[in-house]
């Protein structure tokens, strides 16, 4: 299986790349973030003429997610129990069982600055998220974890952490918000670099800033030991960050062998 993750920042404004990319990649599942579309408005039939089956949570603002599958899309969720809202629940998270695999295309809130509002809203949403989790992880099938987590793991995963100091993305909370994720069996599949040492995904667009590899690692693939053992290579495709109007992330790829019979 080819599985990816894009936050395309908006699906209609990145549509010609987009059906160009996939086209050209030929991802099996493919989780999307900030589609910015309306339900009923998302690209349905152009995709599917790539042979992509679409799941869609978005009400057409800021944020949005999408699952594109051509193996099936089964028992389509959105959101999740006790999600928190600002106020209202927004359209965050979608997941569905693909192929005999969970999974779920997030969207994190951004947190804006630590002494904000949106901040708590952005850790509140992540210890609700955990639950959720916790939850799938009982049903014994496993599960993948695509998106945008607004959050860098490390500070090897920003360009340059001293820049960071007293921002969101960076703090010990976020990241201990990530490491309670790991903490239930998932494993961060880290993609590999395809320029200098460090598998950033999202560069500002102010200019130089992606040719001088300024970025940060904050779309994430998260999964159980039984989809992470059958990984054999993922990488951050960083064409699709180049040209005319592109998005400001780059998809992460990842490919697996299939699952055991007995699995």
């Amino acid at each position: 299986m080819r599985l990816a993750t894009w936050n395309v920042n908006s699906v209609k404004a990145r549509l010609p790349r987009l059906l160009d990319w996939l086209a050209g990649t030929e991802p099996d599942v493919v989780c999307l973030q900030e589609t910015k579309c309306p339900d009923g408005s998302f690209p349905a039939d152009e995709v599917g003429e790539l042979g992509y089956e679409v799941a869609s949570h978005s009400d057409g603002r800021w944020n949005g997610v999408a699952i594109l599958s051509r193996v099936g899309l089964a028992d389509v969720a959105v959101g999740f129990a006790d999600e928190p809202g600002f106020p209202e629940p927004e359209a965050r998270a979608i997941s569905a069982t693909c192929a005999g695999l969970r999974v779920w295309s997030i969207y994190v809130p951004n947190g804006r600055t630590p002494d904000s509002p949106h901040y708590e809203y952005k850790l509140a949403w992540f210890a609700v998220l955990r639950d959720a989790f916790a939850a799938e992880l009982r049903t014994g099938l496993p599960l993948v974890v695509c998106g945008d987590y607004n959050v860098a793991p490390t500070d090897a995963d920003v360009w340059d952490p001293t820049l960071f100091v007293d921002s969101t993305h960076v703090t010990p909370a976020e990241r201990q918000a990530l490491a309670d994720l790991r903490a239930l069996g998932l494993t961060d599949v880290v993609p590999t670099p395809m320029k200098g040492p460090h598998p950033f995904t999202y560069w500002d667009y102010r200019a130089g800033m992606f040719h001088q590899n300024k970025g940060m690692r904050i779309d994430l693939v998260y999964a159980t030991e039984s989809f992470a053992d059958r990984v054999t290579s993922a990488y951050v495709d960083r064409e699709a960050r180049k040209g005319k109007a592109p998005s400001d992330h780059a998809p992460i790829v990842v490919d697996t062998t299939p699952p055991s019979v007995d699995a």
